[in-house]
């Protein structure tokens, strides 16, 4: 993965634009839906830049809130259900890649609602580490557990030219941020490196981000293919519980507000996904049963590097 980093923010110049033809005549999406890709598309976009492919991906959870699951499944039963906070590190032979950058104590307090739920701080230490040694950070969306990590830190100015933002993302966190901790001004948007693109964008060596707005105006999903042929799909907050794809069921939680249709068109794809490709693993960032059993079969390393 040597100088993976700048590869991608050169790649991205010309990608940006090339893609948006690519969109146009390689995607002949239907007419009736908001949100279309293919999967094939997908893996020709993250086989555009050369290079050795990543060999693992680990998580690792920092902080938990407890919750009834019929908040994030539609129809689940009012029963006991955990929401990870995780974070992801996509490991290449001379590097690191992060995806989502956690957040901090106070930040976490905020989905507690006045409830005290766990956080923990040698974890949050694990994940800062991370973060400083890694050569790039991606945000799946705004949100403040995914995005406060590379806001809300002292090192600020040593992530900000290493983390890719999308423009959505940006204008969210300036305008509309989901809490007033995460706000940022025109002059911190500067700091971090800011994208935009069509449909795609190919991040590095078997990589590809996928524009997804939906949970949030911002979110984007996150294609790995390994260099053992394992392929991951990292779908952030488009379902908080891997039942919400396998039903096809989007949340229930009256405290956030999403685009139905674009979410149920996203729900309706990973389905099929799912159903069909058994080699491509979608990873739901707050399914802490999930985490566990990947962790279980060795599909994802438990801790970061």
């Amino acid at each position: 993965m040597k100088k993976i980093y700048s590869v991608c923010l050169l790649f991205a110049l010309f990608a940006c634009s090339a893609l948006a033809s690519f969109a146009q005549s390689a995607q002949k999406q239907p007419a009736d839906s908001l949100w279309s890709v293919r999967l094939d598309e997908i893996r020709q976009v993250a086989a555009m830049i050369p290079g050795r492919r990543a060999l693992r991906i680990n998580v690792l959870k920092f902080a938990e809130s407890r919750r009834s699951k019929k908040f994030s499944v539609q129809g689940a039963p009012d029963e006991p259900s955990v929401q990870a906070r995780t974070v992801f590190q996509v490991v290449f032979a001379d590097g690191t890649v992060m995806i989502d950058s956690g957040m901090d104590e106070q930040v976490h307090r905020f989905f507690g609602r006045g409830v005290i739920e766990p956080y923990y701080p040698d974890a949050a230490k694990q994940v800062e580490r991370a973060l400083r040694s890694a050569r790039a950070i991606i945000i799946t969306h705004e949100h403040g557990d995914h995005v406060a990590g590379v806001i809300r830190t002292p090192f600020v100015a040593e992530l900000a030219p290493k983390t890719l933002l999308t423009r959505a993302q940006i204008q969210a966190l300036e305008s509309d941020p989901q809490m007033p901790e995460i706000k940022i001004t025109p002059d911190m948007a500067s700091h971090y490196n800011v994208v935009d693109y069509e449909k795609f964008l190919p991040f590095g060596p078997g990589m590809a981000l996928i524009k997804a707005p939906g949970h949030t105006p911002g979110s984007q999903m996150v294609y790995v293919a390994l260099e053992s042929g394992r392929e991951y799909l990292f779908i952030g907050d488009t379902a908080w519980h891997m039942d919400g794809v396998r039903l096809i069921k989007g949340k229930d939680a009256p405290w956030i507000q999403e685009d139905q249709a674009a979410l149920l068109a996203q729900l309706e794809w990973l389905n099929e996904l799912y159903r069909t490709e058994k080699n491509v693993f979608i990873i739901a960032s707050h399914d802490d049963e999930e985490r566990k059993e990947l962790i279980a079969k060795g599909v994802l390393g438990d801790g970061l590097e």
